[in-house]
């Protein structure tokens, strides 16, 4: 086995037994896809989830990829790449299957769009949304070869085409968009991260379920704000508030008003 093959496999292994991962194709999507193909090319700004900042890995050898590492996109700005281990996690809980249409809003560079593409299969789609002309046009260029992904530069917020049996956002709001919640096929669901401006937040896992949906905070988290996330300080305290209401027990709703749940 060579030292990529073997790094491969304890980046396999240390995912599924740190998250506990239970679905089959999930872990065979991590083991097949190259992540080093979704990256410039090396070395590359790495970090852990812990860290403060990054260290440079010390050559382009694609092995140093594979650790549960941040690996910086613009280092400038504090945008990196997704922690696998966190979004393995959130892919498992979503309960992504064979033929789902999975939407993407904020795919980055594409690694976890070739990671659901691998899940979904054939007969599956995945609708991956970017809103930085750069980022979207480098990642349908890596994605070239998953005839099942479609990149689109576009505003997640706007448009996402057909009903979807799962949608993951891959930035921080300061909630649900009504446009995801109305997109949800019966029982579909939903992944958000709810931030404040710190970017400090939660995780919501929100379900479609008869003519309602059912929320769930599910795991504290610090990412990059989504495009068009309100800076007031009223939209912190709507996040506040939804993370709040969603730890203490599963929060369901009809309707959203004022960015708050309604049952109009």
């Amino acid at each position: 086995m060579s030292d990529l093959s073997a790094a491969r496999a304890r980046y396999v292994e240390l995912i599924a037994r740190r998250e506990r991962i239970a679905s089959k194709r999930l872990l065979a999507a991590l083991a097949t896809v190259p992540r080093e193909n979704f990256l410039a090319r090396g070395p590359w700004r790495v970090k852990t989830e812990a860290a403060r900042s990054y260290r440079l890995t010390p050559d382009a050898d694609p092995v140093h990829l594979y650790d549960n590492v941040l690996v910086a996109i613009d280092a400038r700005r504090k945008l990196d790449t997704g922690l696998p281990s966190l979004w393995a996690h959130f892919i498992d809980l979503l309960d992504v299957r064979e033929k789902h249409r999975v939407v993407q809003i904020g795919c980055g560079l594409g690694y976890f769009s070739a990671i659901l593409s691998e899940i979904v299969g054939p007969n599956g789609r995945v609708q991956a949304i970017e809103c930085e002309a750069r980022l979207a046009k480098r990642a349908a260029t890596y994605l070239r070869a998953y005839r099942n992904v479609e990149v689109v530069h576009g505003d997640g917020c706007r448009d996402i085409g057909e009903p979807a049996d799962v949608i993951i956002v891959h930035a921080g709001f300061s909630h649900p968009h009504p446009l995801w919640l109305q997109s949800l096929r019966p029982r579909g669901r939903l992944l958000v991260p709810l931030t404040q401006r710190d970017r400090e937040g939660a995780a919501l896992k929100v379900t479609r379920r008869g003519k309602g949906f059912e929320a769930e905070a599910v795991q504290q988290i610090r990412i990059f704000p989504g495009q068009g996330r309100g800076v007031t300080a009223l939209d912190d305290r709507v996040a506040e508030w939804w993370q709040r209401a969603s730890s203490l027990a599963p929060l369901r709703f009809r309707d959203l008003a004022q960015g708050l749940p309604s049952d109009g």
